[in-house]
């Protein structure tokens, strides 16, 4: 057995799991501020939506891939206290495979397409925004609460 709950190597993976969910998640708090701001800047608009859709491919995804790796290690470090068979680790699961979907279907190819110059890619851009941030909502329900245990 690596750790249990509470020992420090679980506690230093549930760090690094907190800190990866943050990072993926910056974009949906800061990215509508920076999309209606760099509007200002004119053609400069596209190299700013190149600059968020470049860090998507680099930070934002593989932060929340790593997030739900961290998480995976959580539970089998848990010493069974966490099972994949409670529905809150269920729940967690999916809501984390639908989130990749919408960044990796739905966010990421339209942040692309508004980085040269479709602004029709925008309402599909808010549209995922919207629903990773209430899949998000959920998830850390799920993390907080623990129903089904």
């Amino acid at each position: 057995m690596i750790a249990a709950v509470g020992d420090t190597p679980y506690r230093v993976v549930l760090v690094l799991h907190i800190l990866s969910a943050m990072a993926a998640f910056a974009p949906a708090f800061t990215h509508p501020f920076l999309m209606n701001q760099s509007k200002e800047l004119g053609d400069g608009h596209r190299g700013v939506m190149g600059f968020l859709s470049a860090n998507g491919r680099r930070i934002y995804a593989p932060a929340l891939i790593v997030a739900g790796l961290f998480g995976f290690a959580l539970q089998g470090m848990s010493s069974g206290a966490w099972s994949f068979t409670q529905f809150w680790m269920i729940a967690a699961v999916i809501v984390w495979a639908a989130m990749n979907g919408v960044l990796h279907a739905l966010i990421m190819p339209n942040e692309a397409k508004m980085a040269e110059g479709d602004s029709g890619a925008q309402r599909l851009v808010d549209i995922g925004g919207q629903v990773i941030t209430i899949l998000l909502i959920v998830m850390v329900w799920l993390m907080v609460f623990k129903p089904g245990v």
